[in-house]
């Protein structure tokens, strides 16, 4: 029988190939086809889905896709911002430092977001938010964008902007299990406007 570790490994293995392949279809809408064909597998069918023993899953529940919310940004440093510690259930506490602002969402989304860097062994870019929709159409502590610990990482162009396409915006483990303690948005990466895209909040 496999193992919890095994099966956890086997999840960010199948997570990781599947950015990947994201990171080399020339057709964002494409790419984003195949991310919500392979997350409804696997939360369907894999062991360490976090969906709870005996809920009948149909498939996450998501926008429609919409090109206007993928961005390439490019981001300036942040050199002097504490570091935050989040509580994280059965992991105990995650420390961030953020590391970086970026720069081309304020006229689209009414602000830029901060990336965060997850410390600890080899650390990792996480970048957390919320917006207009959170608590109402979305989860309402926030969705995840990129968490490159865990693969979660659409890359960059060729000039070295950021790939934030919030198409690909998906839900935190805790939107559907109470055995998850997840790290929460910050207050600075709450959007003023909506964004309509990536998962809803579940059903």
């Amino acid at each position: 029988m496999t193992s919890e570790l095994e099966a956890l490994w086997d999840w960010r293995r199948r997570v990781a190939q599947l950015y990947a392949s994201i990171r080399a279809e020339p057709d964002p809408q494409r790419g984003w086809m195949r991310w919500r064909a392979v997350r409804d597998g696997l939360f369907r069918d894999h062991p360490q889905s976090p969906i709870e023993p005996g809920v009948r899953f149909e498939g996450l529940s998501v926008f429609p896709y919409d090109p206007a919310l993928v961005f390439h940004v490019k981001h300036s440093a942040i050199t002097d911002a504490p570091v935050e510690t989040f509580q994280a259930g059965a992991d105990g506490q995650v420390s961030m430092q953020p590391f970086a602002r970026t720069q081309g969402l304020q006229s689209m989304l009414g602000s830029e977001l901060t990336l965060y860097w997850l410390l600890g062994y080899g650390g990792g870019v996480f970048l957390p938010f919320a917006d207009a929709t959170s608590g109402r159409e979305t989860y309402g502590a926030g969705r995840y964008l990129l968490d490159t610990i865990k693969g979660a990482d659409l890359g960059s162009t060729p000039d070295g902007r950021t790939v934030l396409d919030f198409n690909f915006a998906y839900n935190p483990s805790c939107a559907y299990s109470p055995r998850y303690l997840c790290p929460l948005a910050p207050q600075g990466n709450h959007l003023p406007l909506p964004v309509r895209a990536g998962e809803r909040a579940p059903a």
